[in-house]
């Protein structure tokens, strides 16, 4: 991914700065930066940054369980600061930075404090080489080789030509940083889908209106009724949800193969928990074969259709390809910590 150039600035270098990384850190410690010079701020507190970066990596780690791998300490720091503050998972960033800031927790402080071991300094090595810790710090006060900021023990200085750099290319940068991440995050989660859509919190969940009104409620006008396939009670329309089958928080998409009506009650009770395949799946199957060949009939063109192609590029259904299909997601789930039902 190229950056936009600018003569004053070594751009160069800053596309250099995620070579070799073996921990998160620096994908969270620049997307930090970014944000504070978008408030307009040109001295940051580092443990505001720190605060930042645990925010920025709090949903990613909380709702979506992806691992960081074994060097990443950013699990094990989130998970105590959850429980120590009382965080929910869905809380959004704003919060949690100020929660954090404002903790009288001397723990809270501690953990938070951890990421200045060498993550500021160490940024900086494409600039500054790779010497010691003090050394780093004197250089980068002197503005060797321009980097980025300059480096103090409680605070960064960034420097004025990288400070207009950063504000007016922002919105490239961040992607910059999301699209590195991407990649170091695939690495270490090679079979699970849709990495780049659990970075970020979403502010708003998308609605399943449309997959309702426009797919299902054609089922049920045909059918009269459809059971659900955990509670067997008769669903009508207005009386049930869109669910996902495998949880959204893995899959991190609305495609129709993997959304099927429910009890509402039991969707509450369900939430981020995988159906045992041998359970349910028969019924799964049949409802979903049933549902698109009504659709089929009905509107050949529902752009919903489309969602089972990539199982069933024919919409030939077959029990054994969507069971081949589902079973190893759902392993895959169960391997990142997603908890099968107890039924």
């Amino acid at each position: 991914m190229q950056l936009p150039k600018d003569y004053r600035v070594s751009v160069p270098l800053l596309s250099s700065c995620f070579r070799s990384t073996s921990a998160s850190y620096k994908y969270y410690w620049l997307l930090s930066i970014l944000e504070a010079v978008e408030e307009g701020k040109d001295q940051i507190d580092k443990q505001e940054l720190f605060a930042r970066m645990i925010a920025n990596a709090w949903y990613t780690l909380n709702y979506f369980r992806l691992s960081f791998g074994k060097q990443d300490k950013f699990q094990e720091a989130i998970e105590f600061l959850k429980n120590l503050e009382d965080i929910d998972i869905s809380e959004k960033k704003t919060a949690i930075v100020n929660k954090l800031l404002n903790s009288s927790e001397k723990e809270t402080q501690k953990q938070l404090k951890h990421f200045d071991n060498n993550v500021p300094y160490k940024f900086l090595s494409p600039w500054l080489g790779t010497g010691n810790k003090k050394e780093m710090y004197r250089l980068s006060q002197e503005n060797y080789n321009f980097p980025p900021y300059a480096l103090y023990e409680d605070c960064i200085l960034i420097q004025p030509d990288w400070f207009n750099y950063f504000k007016r290319n922002s919105g490239v940068l961040k992607d910059f940083c999301y699209w590195n991440l991407t990649l170091f995050l695939q690495s270490r989660n090679p079979n699970v889908p849709g990495i780049v859509n659990k970075l970020k919190r979403p502010e708003k969940r998308g609605s399943l209106l449309k997959h309702k009104k426009e797919f299902w409620d054609l089922v049920i006008d045909e059918l009269g009724f459809v059971d659900c396939i955990y509670t067997d009670k008769k669903l009508m329309k207005g009386t049930y949800d869109v669910e996902h089958f495998i949880p959204f928080q893995f899959v991190a998409h609305d495609l129709m193969w993997n959304l099927i009506p429910a009890d509402p009650s039991f969707n509450s009770f369900k939430r981020d928990q995988l159906p045992p395949l041998p359970k349910y799946f028969d019924e799964f199957y049949r409802l979903q074969k049933e549902a698109v060949n009504i659709v089929k009939k009905a509107k050949p063109n529902n752009p919903f259709l489309q969602d089972y192609q990539m199982v069933f590029p024919d919409l030939k259904f077959s029990s054994t390809k969507y069971r081949d299909w589902m079973e190893p997601i759902l392993t895959t789930a169960h391997n990142n910590s997603f908890q099968y039902m107890n039924q």
